[in-house]
């Protein structure tokens, strides 16, 4: 069973698709004053050597495993290409990444934001914030930062749909206009969080 975090400070899970804005969402929110973890480097981290989930995820697929490390980039291939390999791998890790996130929030007295691509649960008394954008406007983005527009496309088709993100959210932040815009957003996101 999840710890319940609903006493302390607030705890947030800050979710989006690839080229959303969320990392940048994060910055903002960590020169306020937040504790960040990113859900991906917890996930980078799992699939290490000696992580919680390498020895399952090098076993279900050995190609991936060059000179005794899990390519994530091979592994990226195979499963943002098939669905229910996606599925397994993420059956694999995520209760992994779960509790490595959890133990490291026992440890820190602070605003808490996780940033992570896909939902995430971490239990009761996480407040879960959106960054929206429109997919089109996500993809320039991504590619404009030096990603291939196939592989991104192949990601974004593999996240979850907008729709599912509205659903699961507490809070959306639209990113699509100016950096302005966007920090006043998270500045009255980030003033409702510490003003509760």
């Amino acid at each position: 069973m999840k710890p319940s975090v609903q006493n302390g400070p607030p705890h947030v899970i800050l979710g989006g698709g690839i080229g959303s804005g969320k990392s940048l969402v994060a910055e903002l929110l960590d020169a306020a004053g937040a504790a960040v973890i990113s859900g991906d480097g917890v996930g980078h981290g799992v699939l290490e050597p000696g992580g919680p989930a390498f020895t399952k995820v090098a076993a279900r697929w050995p190609s991936v495993v060059v000179e005794g490390r899990i390519d994530r980039s091979r592994l990226a291939g195979i499963v943002f290409r098939n669905p229910p390999e996606l599925a397994e791998l993420e059956a694999l890790t995520h209760p992994a990444i779960v509790e490595t996130i959890l133990d490291r929030v026992t440890e820190i007295d602070q605003p808490v934001i996780v940033e992570v691509p896909v939902i995430l649960d971490l239990g009761h008394g996480w407040r879960r914030v959106f960054v929206d954008a429109d997919e089109k406007v996500r993809i320039e983005r991504a590619v404009a930062r030096g990603a291939d527009e196939a592989d991104v496309r192949r990601r974004a088709a593999a996240q979850a749909d907008r729709e599912v993100w509205l659903l699961w959210a507490d809070d959306v932040i639209v990113n699509e206009g100016t950096k302005e815009e966007l920090a006043a957003q998270v500045k009255a996101l980030w003033d409702r969080l510490v003003g509760e």
